[in-house]
């Protein structure tokens, strides 16, 4: 009976003691309900609200190059059907993890089509700043809702 009492000790002690390492009173409370966006945005080095922006925005356009950890998309070349002549692509660099306009740049890459040939050609600056203005006003949007969400 005392081996017994013993074993049975024994195995109260170790369930107790497996339990304890799930009581933390200094771990961070995270509300369960909060969007996907803002959960991931505790794992990514860049905005993670401009980063979906991101990718939204230039879904049209294959993406050779999507790096989250260092807020990197790269396109690959874009025709459009309606003019054949002319391709883009764009670069889109997420440089913080603030919601701002100065942590997004936009490079955008125009070539137009020669004897069979592209040749690369002038873009205007306006573009860049409509692509950054439009990823913006997504990611403000996604903000916001992620703010009814929470």
């Amino acid at each position: 009976m005392n081996r017994r009492s013993n074993i049975v000790l024994l195995l109260c002690i170790m369930l107790l003691l497996n339990n304890c390492s799930r009581l933390n009173p200094f771990s961070k409370k995270v509300d369960i309900e909060t969007s996907e966006i803002v959960n991931s945005q505790l794992s990514m080095a860049v905005n993670a609200f401009l980063w979906r922006a991101s990718l939204d925005t230039v879904s049209f356009i294959p993406v050779n190059t999507a790096d989250p950890i260092g807020g990197f998309i790269s396109t690959d070349w874009y025709v459009d059907p309606e003019n054949p002549s002319e391709r883009i692509k764009l670069n889109v660099y997420v440089k913080d993890r603030r919601l701002r306009a100065d942590a997004l740049t936009v490079n955008v890459f125009r070539e137009i089509k020669i004897s069979d040939e592209w040749v690369k050609a002038d873009v205007n600056p306006d573009t860049s700043r409509l692509v950054e203005a439009s990823i913006l006003t997504k990611a403000r949007e996604l903000r916001i809702g992620s703010l009814g969400n929470s």
